[in-house]
C-alpha cells in the first residue's frame, strides 16, 4: 500500500514566540506530526517564522548599533537564519518522538529558496511589520536608506516589508528526491527565503513570503494526495468571532471562493489559507486540504474534526 503524501504547515501555535518557548512546543508538535507518520502518511513540513525572523532582525539590527564594524543583517539572511534553527528543533523533536514509538525515519532541513518577481506589486504596498520598534528619528534614517516603516500609536515605528507571491521554489528537485526516498523533509519554512533571479544569479529580496502560500505551491510541485494546514482553530467558520458562528465541515472550491468574495475570512489569519488550498486544488484537482488545529489532528483523521476542501 502506497503512502499517503502530505504536506503540512505549522503555524505560530507550532512553535511558539521565543528559543524557550519553541523548544516546548516543537515537543507537542511533534507528537502531532508523529501520528500523522503512524497513520501512514509521508511528510514533507513548512512552518511559519514571523516571531523568529522578527528577533533575528532586531537582534542583528541592535548589534550593528552596538558594534559599528559590523554591518546588519538583509532580510534574506534573516530569513535562513530562522530556517536553520527552526528546522533543527522541529527536526530533533520529531527525531526523538518517533523513535519513542519505535519508527526509524531519517528527518532533514533544506534551507529553501523561493523565487519572486520583482515587479510584483507587493513591492509597491509593503504591509509586513517585523523587528523593534523605533524612534521617530531612526524612523526617518530607515526612509532615507529606502526602506517602508509604519508607526503604531503609543509605541513607535517598526519596519515594514512586502509579501510578494511565490514563483518556483529552487530547491523543489532535492525536496522531491528526499520525499521519495522516504525521508520526512522539513522545507520551505517562513515561506521560504524570498529571492530574484537576475543572469543566473540568485539575489535576496528584501520581503519575507506568506507562508500558506508556499504551502499550497509546495503541495502542487510534489503532487501531493492532501495539503494539511494546522492552525489555531479546529475548523474554518462562518461568521467567525460574531454571533452566528459556524462550524464550517467542508467546502468545494466553487464555496470557499464565494466566501472569500463575501468578506468571511480576515486577510491575515483564514483568507491566506482557504487562498492556498484554491490554488493547490486548481493544480490538483484529485487532492484535498484539511484545515484544523494542532490538538486536533487526532480527530480530524477520523472525520471528527476539521475542514476539509476539495475541489
Amino acid at each position: 500500500m502506497n503512502k499517503k503524501k502530505a504536506v503540512v504547515s505549522l503555524g505560530h501555535e507550532a512553535l511558539g514566540h521565543t528559543t524557550s518557548e519553541q523548544w516546548d512546543a516543537v515537543k507537542a508538535t511533534a507528537r502531532a506530526l508523529a501520528d500523522l507518520v503512524a497513520a501512514d502518511y509521508q511528510l514533507t513540513i513548512t512552518h511559519s517564522n514571523g516571531p523568529q525572523v522578527s528577533m533575528i532582525h532586531k537582534a542583528m539590527t541592535e548589534l550593528r548599533r552596538v558594534y559599528t564594524d559590523y554591518t546588519p543583517a538583509p532580510m534574506c539572511v534573516c530569513s535562513a537564519m530562522s530556517q536553520g534553527y527552526v528546522g533543527y528543533d522541529i527536526q530533533n523533536a520529531l527525531r526523538a518522538e518517533l523513535l519513542g514509538r519505535g519508527i526509524v525515519k531519517t528527518v532533514s532541513t533544506i534551507l529553501t529558496q523561493v523565487t519572486v518577481d520583482p515587479y510584483d506589486e507587493a513591492f509597491y504596498a509593503p504591509t509586513k511589520m517585523i523587528g523593534r520598534y523605533m524612534s521617530a528619528e531612526d524612523a526617518e534614517t530607515e526612509v532615507k536608506k529606502g526602506n517602508y516603516v509604519k508607526e503604531e500609536p503609543d509605541r513607535g515605528f517598526r519596519r515594514v516589508v512586502a509579501a510578494p507571491r511565490p514563483i518556483d521554489i529552487v530547491e523543489i528537485d532535492a525536496i522531491r528526491t528526499l520525499a521519495e526516498s522516504g525521508q520526512i523533509v522539513i522545507a520551505c519554512g517562513g515561506g521560504g527565503i524570498p529571492v530574484i533571479e537576475q543572469n543566473h544569479v540568485l539575489k535576496g529580496a528584501s520581503a519575507v513570503i506568506e507562508k500558506d502560500a508556499v504551502a499550497g505551491r509546495l503541495a502542487a510541485s510534489l503532487q501531493a494526495d492532501e495539503l494539511i494546514i494546522l492552525t489555531g482553530v479546529p475548523y474554518v467558520y462562518r461568521n467567525f468571532g460574531q454571533p452566528g458562528q459556524e462550524e464550517i465541515p467542508s467546502l468545494t472550491v466553487a464555496q470557499a471562493k464565494a466566501l472569500c468574495e463575501s468578506g468571511q475570512f480576515e486577510a491575515g489569519t483564514m483568507l491566506p489559507k482557504i487562498e492556498a488550498a484554491i490554488a493547490y486544488l486548481g493544480e490538483n484537482p484529485d487532492g484535498s486540504v484539511l484545515i484544523t488545529s494542532l490538538d486536533c489532528v487526532g480527530d480530524a483523521l477520523k472525520g471528527k474534526s476539521g475542514t476539509v476542501i476539495t475541489a
